[in-house]
């Protein structure tokens, strides 16, 4: 899992790098960097932890916003000392507690969500998620319309993903929504990417989708896409100063079959920075 040597071919420039971001714990906001290191797995510290439901054993998603939206209101920080990896949450009252102090973390969060969770940094066994299909027109996944209603999914043996390990959006996906419908602000933030790529001039548009099925060179690191991907109600939650939006949900399934952004896999670990060229 090298990554690419020096006499690899190198494939044409697509863009560069204007962004990058990390979210420690599954569906608590992140942390933007200016390089992150790309192991096998995904970028070092991305989804390192979890909250679990201690009465289902299901692992918490702001994808059932009614049950766990007050996790996405959360931020985690990853940090490493003397090798030791530890995770800190800040809550919106602007403390702070680490999951070297798991009781207490896990008091403060059973506490706020009313309901007994672990605090979990290991993905054992089986694990699943709940998802909300909102009511709305015309969600359609895998040739099935999905209305009002909750599913479940398991999620990749031993991470805390969804799916792929590592998600790139472009900018110009967020533009051309933008100029779709300009009544909704699509933020970056509601969208949860890695890596944030500018294309190269003149390149409009959902460009990441033909990207699929080829490799992205970044910095030290090379990257499969594999998939686009796939939105969710989370994207229409309030975050921060954004308000709940659901049109931005809609702008997705009318103009992208519901993507926005590519799911990718790690091809060649190493380093990626802000500022990068991206090749495809």
């Amino acid at each position: 899992m090298d990554g690419a040597g020096a006499g690899a071919p190198r494939g044409m420039v697509v863009g560069r790098v204007v962004s990058l971001y990390r979210y420690p714990v599954k569906s608590m906001g992140g942390e933007r960097l200016e390089a992150a290191r790309i192991t096998a797995r995904g970028m070092e510290g991305d989804r390192a932890g979890a909250l679990v439901d201690r009465e289902t054993g299901r692992v918490v998603s702001a994808k059932r916003p009614r049950l766990w939206g007050a996790v996405y209101g959360l931020s985690a920080s990853f940090e490493r000392e003397n090798g030791a990896a530890s995770i800190r949450v800040r809550f919106e009252d602007g403390t702070t507690l680490s999951s070297a102090g798991r009781e207490r973390l896990e008091a403060r969060l059973s506490a706020l969500l009313g309901r007994e969770v672990a605090f979990a940094t290991e993905a054992v066994g089986t694990t699943t998620c709940e998802y909300h299909w909102p009511d709305m027109e015309g969600l359609v996944q895998d040739g099935r319309t999905y209305r009002d209603e909750i599913t479940e999914w398991e999620l990749p043996p031993g991470t805390f993903f969804d799916s792929s390990g590592l998600h790139a959006l472009t900018t110009a996906s967020l533009d051309h929504l933008r100029g779709l419908v300009p009544g909704s602000d699509f933020h970056v933030g509601r969208f949860r990417p890695n890596l944030v790529i500018e294309p190269v001039a003149g390149a409009r548009g959902f460009v990441e989708n033909d990207w699929v099925g080829g490799t992205l060179e970044i910095g030290g690191a090379r990257l499969r896409v594999t998939k686009p991907c796939m939105r969710c109600v989370m994207v229409t939650l309030p975050l921060g100063d954004l308000p709940k939006d659901p049109r931005v949900l809609r702008a997705a399934f009318d103009h992208n079959e519901g993507n926005v952004g590519v799911k990718c896999e790690v091809a060649g670990t190493g380093t990626v920075r802000v500022g990068d060229e991206v090749r495809l």
